[in-house]
């Protein structure tokens, strides 16, 4: 899967996230995923805060609200997960965002 890889081999996305930085150095900060298993991805990833900052980053790179692909995980589905794809200097940028799914109000409650 990485083996033989040098980190020559991950210049494209490590050049689309100093140019994200240079760019767009004022959003909020994420995780960044740079893989050898993935060679030419980037991945932003947004644990805290919720979502706004995964909806910071799709506005600022122009992604289409209706790009974005809805999903849940853990038990009972209690986690929102988003993500969305873009092109970065010849990268595959993906945006993937955490956050808390609202507990939905009692029945009968006014």
């Amino acid at each position: 899967m990485g083996d033989g890889l040098t980190l020559d081999d991950l210049a494209v996305p490590l050049r689309a996230l100093r140019l994200l930085a240079a760019d767009f150095g004022y959003l909020p900060a994420p995780d960044v995923d740079v893989t050898s298993i993935y060679p030419n991805r980037l991945r932003l990833i947004f644990h805290r805060g919720g979502l706004a900052g995964f909806e910071a980053w799709r506005e600022a790179l122009g992604i289409a609200p209706d790009a974005v692909r809805h999903g849940t995980q853990g038990e009972g589905g209690r986690t929102r997960v988003l993500r969305a794809d873009a092109q970065c200097a010849g990268a595959e940028l993906e945006l993937v965002g955490y956050g808390d799914v609202p507990a939905l109000a009692s029945v009968g409650a006014a």
